[in-house]
């Protein structure tokens, strides 16, 4: 029988549209020690179609903007709103890879109100990542608490 969600498939998966999608599935290696899955090309036997990685756990669809397709990359627009959020075991190490790899920074790794280590980078795709490591289990209250008294600084 097949399965509405494909094995190995999450009920949401970030599909990000790139410039140069090649480049992009080696920085993300670099970077985030993504596995590539698969990868299709166009008829003209270059131009990534579709490509998907794994990281962690988790899978991720590239595709290579195309105007024709309006498929656009942050580069084309400028930025984007959204933000990849990914957990990993160390969010120190993890950030100076993907620093070392080519990533802006944005925000150092620094324990955060809500219990996560976190971290921000942006690739040279014109994608924001944001990097955490859970390392503090509070109760709601206990975030609310620590919220007034950063925010009342």
């Amino acid at each position: 029988m097949t399965r509405p969600i494909p094995e190995g498939f999450h009920t949401l998966t970030p599909h990000l549209i790139v410039r140069d999608t090649r480049k992009a599935i080696d920085f993300y290696k670099r970077a985030f020690g993504a596995k590539e899955i698969g990868c299709h090309l166009m008829p003209d036997g270059k131009t990534v179609m579709h490509a998907e990685l794994r990281i962690g756990d988790s899978p991720l669809m590239l595709a290579e903007e195309n105007p024709q397709w309006k498929c656009a990359s942050p580069l084309t627009l400028n930025g984007s709103p959204v933000t990849i959020h990914v957990y990993v075991t160390d969010v120190d190490a993890s950030y100076n890879q993907a620093v070392a790899a080519g990533a802006t920074v944005k925000m150092p790794p620094e324990n955060m109100f809500w219990g996560d280590r976190f971290a921000q980078v942006s690739d040279p795709f014109g994608h924001v990542w944001s990097i955490a490591t859970h390392v503090e289990d509070l109760t709601e209250a206990q975030v609310e608490e620590k919220a007034k008294a950063l925010f009342a600084k």
